[in-house]
């Protein structure tokens, strides 16, 4: 029996201290104008050394799909979710 109030505990990862050579994730959620935010992030990571993939979900209402998730797990060091209304 698993009991949802009852949270795992996981130890964090070091955050990096840089992201000078990162692969960073851009994860849009589909919210009207949140792909001005992330072009914007976009550009300044950039401008740090990240190397930057962009992702989305379909709709801001549902969880990105296991692919995605997946891909982004696989292909990048960080990610960044952000929405902007």
């Amino acid at each position: 029996m698993t009991g949802e109030r009852s949270l795992p505990i996981r130890e964090r990862i070091p955050r990096p201290t840089t992201l000078e050579g990162l692969d960073l994730a851009l994860l849009d959620i589909s919210k009207a104008r949140g792909d001005v935010f992330m072009d914007r992030l976009a550009d300044l990571f950039t401008e740090q050394g990240a190397r930057v993939k962009r992702f989305s979900k379909p709709t801001f209402t549902k969880p990105a799909p296991p692919d995605v998730r997946r891909q982004i797990a696989e292909e990048c060091a960080a990610v960044v979710e952000a929405l902007a209304d």
